[in-house]
């Protein structure tokens, strides 16, 4: 009532109730308004039900926390500074709400804010209790959203009824819960992105900027490349850098770095990037064993591809000299992946961060350094060996 009264633009996203839907899908999609007694879905035993609410989408913010209110609903609002503000002095005291927790009797409904961000995603924020607030109020460390910050694709929505309510929830409720586990989100860091440039000078020659410019695009053409193809990926090498250190393409590294693991790898990835308009500049190692593609972008511009092979204990890339046939292995401790926002762009990153990037650049990758030989700066490099000579014609490809 309250949310269709007050336009609300709400949607069903809590796990419990999505996955009972998601397998009983078709009688859900076929049930038009139902005896609201039949409560097969909404009365199964939970402290909380959880919705989105779009915040872009939303015109009566402060109506609507009154009426709520006036309807017998406790209500808990969270707000906190935009992080994307971050850095910037005279804006970044901006609050922005990102979580409501109404109760009502026994039960209580979480609200997860979902904000626009510039890559067509949804975004929501970590759910941080105050000082001065009730950490009582309802069972928090049940609540499913909110233990960090959460990206997920814009889901096409569908209206059903639920129980006898008419209820918007994401069209294909299995691909979202799929998005549940695997959403968290890790903010560029702005506020030391700014002091990294404010203390080294970003370099805004015109040579940087079309550099800058270039990479950018070669990395949204190579993400809808992947996504096509189904294959995850993350920033890499001096990408990575670039994001974590200064929120920013590395203007003199003149490559962009995405890693994916080998269990992802299909044999139809050289030709969607060539039909994609990315000839294959070399292919080192094979599938097996020290996997490399790199692929020839516009104006000197190449894509590095690095495939990450998993041990006990860490995961590693391989390296390949084509001159001698030298094997090089780059160990990393054991990683899993994060979103960011990049390029425009939702891309995954190393959830560990500072470790992944400590491995390949050391405990000095704040300093920049503009000489680099990948066969022996890296403190994680180590030789691997030398590929037989009768294997050369496989694994060692240029073009």
């Amino acid at each position: 009532m309250l949310t269709s009264s007050q336009n609300v633009p709400v949607f069903l996203i809590d796990p419990w109730i999505l996955e009972l839907i998601n397998k009983n899908f078709e009688q859900v999609k076929n049930t038009s308004q139902g005896p609201a007694s039949d409560c097969r879905f909404f009365c199964v035993p939970r402290d909380f039900t959880a919705f989105a609410l779009q915040y872009h989408l939303w015109k009566n913010e402060d109506g609507w926390f009154r009426i709520a209110e006036n309807m017998g609903f406790q209500c808990l609002k969270i707000e906190s500074k935009d992080p994307r503000l971050d850095g910037i002095d005279s804006l970044s005291g901006t609050e922005i709400p990102l979580h409501y927790v109404c109760r009502l009797a026994t039960h209580a409904i979480h609200l997860v804010v979902f904000h626009e961000r510039s890559g067509n995603y949804l975004w929501h924020g970590h759910l941080r209790l105050r000082g001065h607030m009730d950490r009582k109020f309802v069972p928090f460390r049940k609540l499913q959203f909110g233990r960090y910050p959460g990206a997920f694709d814009r889901p096409e929505l569908q209206q059903v009824t639920i129980d006898g309510l008419d209820v918007f929830i994401p069209k294909d409720p299995g691909r979202f819960l799929e998005e549940v586990p695997r959403s968290r989100f890790i903010e560029c860091r702005y506020k030391e992105a700014r002091a990294f440039l404010q203390q080294y000078l970003e370099d805004n020659t015109v040579d940087a900027m079309a550099f800058r410019k270039r990479a950018k695009e070669l990395l949204q053409l190579a993400a809808r490349t992947l996504k096509e193809l189904g294959v995850p990926f993350w920033l890499s090498s001096g990408t990575c850098l670039g994001w974590y250190r200064q929120c920013s393409i590395i203007p003199y590294s003149k490559d962009v770095d995405l890693g994916i693991f080998i269990q992802d790898y299909k044999p139809n990835i050289i030709l969607a990037f060539q039909n994609a308009g990315l000839p294959l500049k070399h292919k080192f190692g094979k599938v097996e064993d020290s996997l490399e593609l790199s692929f020839q972008g516009q104006d000197d511009v190449k894509l590095d591809i690095f495939f990450f092979y998993e041990e006990t204990d860490h995961m590693w890339n391989g390296g390949t000299q084509a001159k001698t046939g030298k094997k090089f292995k780059y160990l990393f401790p054991k990683f899993t992946l994060c979103w960011t926002e990049f390029a425009d762009m939702k891309v995954h990153v190393p959830c560990e961060t500072v470790d992944y990037i400590e491995a390949n650049y050391g405990k000095t990758w704040k300093i920049p350094v503009k000489t680099w030989d990948w066969k022996s700066s890296p403190p994680n490099v180590q030789p691997n060996g030398i590929w037989p000579i009768s294997e050369w014609d496989e694994v060692i490809q240029l073009y």
